[in-house]
């Protein structure tokens, strides 16, 4: 019984792999290449800046050094800020009508813009990752097709996880499927890296890529709150996509500033509610607010003591601007389903697990690459010697003569 199952197997590993293989090499090589995307941002946007203070020098007040920035007239309102602890890192600042300019926290001078080049890049990457860089109009069904497309790798890693496993434990067989081997002809170097690849990889990239499912479809989205035994969130409709990161668009220092629609936002005492986050977490890396749309709306601060695609380092503080009241929800005070759902988001690229984190992702995801190549050119083989034996199969030339 297990031949006839595993023949089956076989046979439905190789077919959809030829179906999704071409959306899976693309979003392969897109995922290796967007594994450091946001280091390679920031070093882009700030390898040129320098600060005037150091780590003896205090920093503006928030409110001080956003004064400074709007008395320039250069920018637009700032809808988001992102300190960091480092003192020798500028200060991020989203802004309306112009993106991520960066400002010196010791004299509040504008410094610079995000680099346009490296951001668009990267943002044509993502396009690419996302939805096979369709147009605005066309994103729904580019989104479809490479959420179906991850989902049919999910099924090629694990049957190819049961394919893997050799008939016979012995050494003899396993050393050929467990390591490169050097000097083998093409069809025997493809079988090879094909499986080396594949045992080598199969638990990161089934990782990355049921990850990849859950951010696309809400069934398995839900599906991780249920197992966790929380009930799924309410959809938020069609705004149920990624949510904007900062950063994430290019800016420019060449005109006036947006009108300040949303100065009012800016409570009168910004200092104070910062200086309570700060006060939150004595280990915290980053602290990032985005600026409410009105001057009633509390603050709710993002405090970072991980990497930016850590969730288990990360909290939230909210300060009450009528009362100063301030409530505090750390990690360990979400749902399992929020903690799962959340751990699963940045499991995707490897961040949850910091920079080594990133890097296993990079090499699956280029893994993951190289598995498509090896399984088009054993599947091409294989085809091209099923056409050779039709034509050497005499019954097969005697039907195709009478006809």
């Amino acid at each position: 019984m297990a031949q006839p199952i595993r023949t089956l197997f076989f046979w439905l590993h190789l077919t959809t792999g030829v179906v999704a293989g071409l959306v899976v090499l693309v979003m392969s090589v897109t995922g290796a290449v967007l594994a450091f995307e946001k280091q390679v941002v920031w070093r882009a946007d700030t390898a040129h800046l320098q600060v005037a203070g150091d780590a003896g020098t205090p920093r503006l007040p928030i409110d001080t050094l956003l004064a400074r920035v709007r008395a320039t007239g250069l920018v637009g309102e700032p809808t988001m800020i992102a300190v960091r602890r480092d003192p020798a890192a500028p200060i991020a600042l989203t802004v309306a009508g112009n993106g991520v300019v960066y400002a010196d926290p010791y004299t509040g001078r504008l410094l610079g813009a995000g680099h346009t080049g490296v951001r668009a890049f990267f943002r044509g990457v993502t396009d690419w990752h996302r939805w096979l860089a369709a147009t605005a109009d066309l994103r729904g069904i580019g989104r479809s097709i490479t959420g179906a497309s991850n989902l049919a790798f999910l099924f090629i890693v694990l049957s190819g996880a049961y394919l893997w496993i050799p008939r016979t434990w012995a050494w003899r067989q396993l050393r050929q499927i467990l390591w490169f081997r050097r000097g083998l002809p093409a069809k025997a170097r493809d079988f090879n890296w094909h499986n080396t690849i594949g045992v080598w990889s199969v638990v990161p990239l089934a990782i990355v890529v049921a990850s990849g499912v859950v951010i696309s479809y809400p069934w398995a989205s839900d599906l991780v709150y249920r197992v966790a035994g929380d009930t799924p969130p309410a959809p938020r409709g069609e705004g149920r996509g990624p949510r904007l990161e900062a950063g994430s668009r290019e800016g420019r220092l060449d005109g006036p500033g947006r009108p300040a629609d949303r100065r009012a936002s800016d409570p009168p005492a910004l200092d104070t509610a910062w200086g309570r986050a700060e006060a939150q977490r004595a280990d915290w890396r980053a602290i990032t607010l985005r600026v409410p749309p009105s001057a009633a709306a509390p603050l709710a601060f993002t405090i970072d003591e991980g990497g930016p695609g850590q969730p288990q380092y990360r909290g939230t503080l909210t300060v009450d601007r009528a009362t100063g009241a301030a409530t505090w929800e750390g990690f360990d005070q979400l749902s399992r389903g929020r903690r799962l759902r959340s751990i699963l988001r940045f499991a995707h690229t490897g961040e949850v697990l910091g920079v080594a984190g990133q890097a296993i992702a990079g090499l699956v995801s280029l893994g993951g690459a190289f598995l498509v190549y090896t399984g088009f050119a054993l599947s091409l083989r294989r085809f091209l010697a099923w056409r050779a034996r039709r034509r050497r199969d005499p019954i097969a030339v005697a039907a195709r003569s009478a006809a």
